[in-house]
């Protein structure tokens, strides 16, 4: 399993960034993903998550209205649509891969800050 995170960095509050997500060595188009955060001295937050197939999406409610996941499966790409950003929406953000037995996958971060 390799999750790639990219499109991170520097944005204005008020601004928008979008995330990327190359997943590769399973089957994408049949996983349940997730985007998760971590702010700088905070603990792991689920932020947005996306059933296989697109059809249903579930939201953190500090997120909801402003940050929109989407995935294309033919690619094996995930993404993330922030829009609106806050200065608390700095953090590392991940993708994660979760299995039913407990087995979890994650790649290796892109950092977001939001600064004026």
């Amino acid at each position: 399993v390799q999750l790639v995170e990219s499109g991170g960095g520097l944005a204005q509050p008020g601004g928008s960034l979008r995330l990327s997500c190359v997943a590769s060595g399973f089957p994408f188009s049949q996983r349940f993903m997730t985007w998760v955060r971590q702010a700088p001295g905070k603990g792991l937050e689920w932020v947005a998550k996306i059933y296989h197939d697109g059809s249903l999406t579930y939201y953190a409610d500090s997120v909801k209205g402003r940050f929109a996941i989407s995935r294309d499966n033919a690619k094996s790409t995930l993404y993330l649509q922030m829009n609106n950003l806050k200065p608390e929406d700095t953090a590392v953000y991940y993708c994660k891969l979760s299995f039913a037995d407990g087995r979890a996958f994650w790649g290796q971060g892109t950092q977001v800050t939001i600064s004026s």
